[in-house]
């Protein structure tokens, strides 16, 4: 999914990310993702930036997250524990949350089903927290050029 954030305004954009209903993993313009960021901040929801940039493999992908969030001890390193630990985010108590996951292309084109299983439990955390009226989202920063490949 994508969302265009070029011509939105700054009201606009807060009200999207406040709506629990809307969230979900979504591929964004990159020029996008600081303003997005910026926002949901603003909203004072709990910002995760993740830099997957030479990310070498899906043990890097959860060490790089776990890092990002704040994830308790013991986290378990796998699909299952990122799904379960998506869903709690106790630890880490905000209105909203947004992941900023940068630089994926790379990882999702070496491990495209990761990827793929990834974003699943990603859209499945967010569905989760809209029953609990949180927003949570997951933004995909890609150059504008790469967006309607994605979204194919």
């Amino acid at each position: 999914m994508g969302i265009e954030g070029d011509a939105m305004s700054a009201v606009d954009l807060r009200t999207i990310l406040a709506d629990p209903e809307h969230g979900g993993a979504y591929f964004i313009d990159d020029r996008d993702g600081e303003a997005m960021a910026q926002t949901a901040a603003g909203l004072d929801f709990a910002v995760m930036r993740v830099d997957l940039s030479d990310c070498v493999d899906k043990a890097d992908l959860m060490a790089r997250l776990a890092k990002a969030g704040g994830f308790p001890a013991g986290f378990g390193a796998n699909w299952d524990a990122l799904s379960d630990v998506l869903r709690d985010m106790s630890w880490r108590a905000a209105p909203g949350y947004v992941w900023l996951i940068e630089h994926a292309g790379a990882w999702r084109e070496t491990y495209p089903e990761d990827f793929d299983t990834f974003l699943e439990i990603l859209n499945e955390a967010a569905f989760e927290w809209a029953h609990e009226d949180v927003a949570f989202w997951a933004l995909l920063p890609f150059p504008g050029d790469q967006l309607t490949a994605l979204e194919d």
